[in-house]
């Protein structure tokens, strides 16, 4: 199959050599003169492999990987290599090069390298990038969930705690079982535990389990939510309702990694990796006092915090879509898209209920469509939605659908931008945060869209 290759070399004649033999190969290839260029064609276009030397002027090889590490992860990148350099590459590939390959090339080795670096490529892609349903079931391509997708790459591996923030329906425990499946114990138990569900006078019978006679109605043994976790990862979801009297002995666990059951008279070792997620802010739950400050710190050790959907409107056609599908075959229908009018209903409404409000909302216009089409018609609740907040823009009407929801988007996050920016009084540093994307990247939309004085 086909893929796309850089080149990144300063020396004409190796762009040349290597350009024909991987054209040779049936891929697709462009050139870079050196790390600079390679970068801003990395930014601008999808590459499946870089291929780079490692002596170029203004940035080198090795500047161009640890580029290339950071901000697109699952990218391999081969080195070339000329006498004198072989140990930076070998330090080189301790710090995520793919391989090196040395002058003069040989051609089967130069194949068998590339080949097993596109393999590696077409893995690291099927993990990292979800679209419109991955391995993870986590579905969205905007900043934030690429963002995301990385942090969970790099935070999956290690048996460190997670709390996962966001509002109710914004998919946490999806990440919390992305992290498990990541982890280096995915065949180990993943335990659920719904902190707001459990009646609290069983809280602590629930989780670290109890021994015959305990109490009434103890008629076994029963292991606790934590050993049952044992060799695997336990998610205690919706965390911040924890009675007060159970975060100490939740802290006593996270601490010492040992249960002691109700009425047991012998410590448990337990060996579970502990993902937590809250939709509250824990923050000003410490400062109330209905939260452990203690507790809070040993559950924040790496934060992930999950973006509302109205932030990322422009994941909101992929969503669709894909519940389009799920439902179509569930339901035993055949609603095949979304007319204009109502998309832009659905990209505008402010979804207090995130993605679950979206999702419930297709089951229910799935299932009562009497056409193949869904127009504003079908979303009753929506209706008006447009015409309040926004006029109709009728320079919209002619195009067609994905240029429509490009174009649509675009005008959607000039102005969500531009009243996080009044709001923030033009503080871009709290904007970019808000947001959810880096000061760089707010400071490039902001020249985009004209958003900038001067």
């Amino acid at each position: 199959m086909s893929k796309r290759i850089l080149i990144v070399d300063d020396e004409p004649s190796i762009r040349k050599v290597l350009s024909a033999h991987l054209k040779r190969m049936g891929h697709q290839v462009a050139v870079a003169v050196d790390g600079m260029d390679g970068v801003a064609q990395l930014t601008h276009e999808p590459f499946h492999l870089v291929i780079s030397d490692l002596k170029m002027p203004r940035m080198d090889g090795m500047e161009l990987l640890a580029w290339a590490t950071k901000e697109q992860p699952g990218l391999p990148v081969i080195l070339i290599t000329a006498h004198g350099t072989v140990d930076t590459a070998v330090e080189a590939l301790k710090i995520g090069a793919f391989d090196y390959i040395s002058k003069p090339f040989d051609q089967e080795e130069l194949q068998g390298t590339i080949a097993k670096a596109l393999a590696t490529e077409a893995k690291n892609t099927q993990r990292l990038t979800p679209e419109p349903e991955g391995a993870w079931k986590i579905i969205g391509q905007a900043t934030q969930m690429r963002d995301l997708y990385k942090m969970i790459e790099k935070v999956a591996p290690s048996p460190t705690t997670v709390l996962i923030t966001g509002e109710s329906g914004t998919g946490k425990e999806l990440v919390a079982r992305a992290l498990h499946e990541q982890s280096d114990r995915p065949d180990g138990p993943f335990i659920q535990i719904n902190c707001g569900a459990i009646p609290e006078s069983l809280f602590e019978a629930e989780l670290f389990g109890y021994e015959r006679g305990a109490f009434t109605g103890a008629v076994s043994q029963k292991p606790g939510r934590f050993e049952l976790a044992h060799g695997g990862t336990i998610f205690l979801d919706e965390v911040g309702e924890l009675p007060r009297d159970m975060q100490v002995k939740i802290l006593r666990v996270l601490q010492e990694r040992t249960v002691d059951r109700v009425g047991g008279l012998r410590t448990i070792d337990v060996d579970a990796r502990v993902v937590a997620a809250t939709n509250i802010d824990l923050h000003q739950a410490v400062a109330s006092g209905a939260f452990r400050e203690d507790l809070f710190y040993r559950l924040n050790v790496i934060p992930i915090h999950l973006p509302p959907l109205r932030e990322r409107a422009d994941d909101i056609p992929l969503l669709v879509e894909h519940f389009l599908k799920r439902f179509n075959a569930r339901l035993d229908k055949q609603v095949r898209r979304v007319d204009p009018e109502a998309l832009a209903a659905l990209l505008e409404h402010h979804w207090p209920g995130n993605i679950r409000e979206l999702e419930n909302l297709m089951e229910r216009t799935v299932l009562l469509a009497e056409k193949d089409t869904i127009g504003i018609a079908n979303l009753p609740g929506l209706r008006g939605r447009r015409t309040v907040n926004s006029p109709h823009d009728a320079s919209l009407d002619g195009l067609g659908l994905k240029e429509y929801v490009r174009v649509h988007t675009a005008k959607l996050e000039r102005t969500r931008i531009q009243r996080v920016l009044e709001t923030e009084e033009g503080n871009v540093t709290r904007a970019a945060r808000r947001l959810g994307i880096s000061r760089k990247s707010l400071q490039t939309k902001m020249k985009d869209y004209g958003l900038r004085d001067g």
